[in-house]
């Protein structure tokens, strides 16, 4: 069996805090704004390459590099990149 290792690819993400909405609208052209009728909760949803995803807070929402936009869990996320500071 060969292995692999994933090439190092520099994206761009956005952590959804539950206020942040506006830093939202502007970074993710594909997500909008469901408040949960029996809660009133207001839930993120992201149209993604395998259809609609429900974010939680403290998800970060992930630009690929073809423009798609997809959650990641934040541990998952602190696991798999790390910060550039410029």
């Amino acid at each position: 069996m060969r292995r692999y290792v994933k090439n190092p690819v520099e994206i761009e993400a956005v952590q959804w805090t539950g206020e942040n909405r506006p830093q939202i609208w502007d970074f993710c052209s594909l997500c909008y704004f469901n408040t949960d009728i029996e809660s009133g909760e207001l839930k993120l949803m992201i149209q993604t390459l395998e259809g609609t995803m429900e974010t939680s807070k403290g998800d970060y929402i992930i630009k690929g590099i073809q423009g798609e936009f997809y959650p990641c869990k934040e541990d998952i996320f602190k696991l798999t990149y790390t910060e550039i500071i410029k």
